[in-house]
């Protein structure tokens, strides 16, 4: 919104210049005078100094302020005539000729202002996308459960930090890791907590941030997000929805198939063959494992997939203890009880009932959250059958 008004402040001040232009061009406050009297007063050198316009000539007397003007009679010796017979000669600029050089000037303006910005947002570009963070401050202990597979990527966090301990017993290090499952289990933060607990460098990324209108932006983000993460290791990528961009490869002949495929050539090229560099390690996530290209996720791109599913029990008691540190739950209800109540619900399921809950409490003037308020947040965010689950659980 404010863009445009700036733009149309714009459009009205040059607007104004060029009308204002024009109207002072156009007034004229000279005392006409026939060409024959015009022509006897340069022949008697009475005339010192004339201004030839295109239509008139304005000029002025021996000792006169007066500006006077008569006809151009448009001859070819009428400015040698003049010169010949002392007077002061100079061309007046019409209004077409002020209006051509404004409007070229704007335009110029406009042209080079638009080449600026256009190098401008280049650099702010390549600065801003793709942040590294450096300070994380998510942990393990933000994640619950998930114990086994912690330390499994712990092992191969070492690994990225350590390659020449690794390399003298016969490991290379661990070029990607894919984590598949059901959305809202925590794979993002799965991944950060990782970063912040091995202390190395992070890069966030989702599929939508490779996609552009225009055809090969998608490969030249992939190559400046390596170069990035190269810049900056050791490095964990993390490519969030990644079957957006990692699709299998169609050769039907669509635009938006070719810019696909490109983008998976560049992944493939980045993460093995002449460019693959050690310090690098590319997490990805998504829900749909089996539209991925085969050869993208094949053994030696992505040497381990892991599978995310919905909380077990037990990582279910320890979400609910997350979810309610700033909340109230009643004494009548049992956490454990309820964790056998969210049995096929994910993390971001289980917290937004939660959340619901004390929203309905809140709307009951209440502070505790009682079990009819878990059981009407579970009906407003949860389908019909998840709640007649829960009352069968009950």
């Amino acid at each position: 919104m404010r863009n445009k008004r700036n733009i149309s402040i714009f459009c009205i001040v040059v607007l104004a210049i060029i009308v204002g232009i024009a109207f002072y061009f156009e007034r004229d406050n000279s005392v006409p005078m026939p060409y024959a009297d015009f022509y006897n007063h340069v022949k008697n050198g009475n005339v010192v100094s004339a201004e030839i316009g295109r239509d008139r000539v304005r000029f002025y007397l021996k000792g006169e302020q007066e500006k006077y003007s008569t006809d151009n009679p448009e001859l070819d010796s009428f400015k040698e005539f003049l010169l010949l017979n002392g007077v002061e000669v100079s061309s007046e600029e019409n209004i077409d000729e002020i209006l051509v050089t404004v409007t070229d000037m704007i335009f110029n303006v406009i042209f080079f202002g638009i080449i600026i910005f256009g190098v401008y947002k280049l650099i702010s570009y390549r600065k801003n996308t793709f942040k590294v963070i450096r300070d994380n401050k998510t942990k393990f202990s933000d994640v619950a459960g998930m114990e086994d597979l912690k330390r499994e990527m712990l092992q191969a966090v070492d690994i990225l930090k350590n390659p020449q301990k690794y390399a003298e017993k016969g490991i290379r290090p661990i070029n990607g890791i894919m984590l598949e499952g059901s959305p809202g289990n925590g794979k993002t933060l799965f991944a950060r907590a990782l970063a912040g607990e091995a202390k190395v460098n992070f890069i966030a990324t989702k599929a939508t941030d490779f996609q552009s209108a225009i055809m090969s932006i998608g490969p030249a983000k992939i190559k400046a997000l390596f170069r990035k993460a190269r810049a900056n290791k050791p490095c964990i990528i993390f490519i969030d929805e990644f079957d957006g961009i990692g699709e299998k490869r169609y050769f039907s002949g669509a635009g938006i198939d070719k810019e696909n495929n490109r983008i998976i050539t560049a992944m493939l090229n980045e993460m093995d063959g002449f460019t693959r560099e050690e310090g690098v390690m590319v997490i990805a996530a998504t829900n749909n494992y089996k539209a991925l290209d085969e050869a993208l996720v094949r053994p030696g791109r992505f040497d381990k997939k892991y599978t995310v599913p919905n909380p077990d029990y037990n990582t279910r008691i320890e979400l609910i203890n997350i979810y309610t540190r700033k909340k109230k739950l009643s004494q009548s209800v049992s956490i454990e009880k309820l964790a056998a109540q969210f049995d096929g619900l994910s993390c971001s399921q289980i917290e937004t009932v939660l959340n619901e809950a004390a929203m309905v409490a809140a709307g009951d003037g209440r502070e505790d959250i009682t079990e009819n308020d878990i059981i009407e947040a579970i009906r407003r965010i949860c389908n019909i059958s998840t709640v007649r689950e829960t009352r069968r659980t009950k």
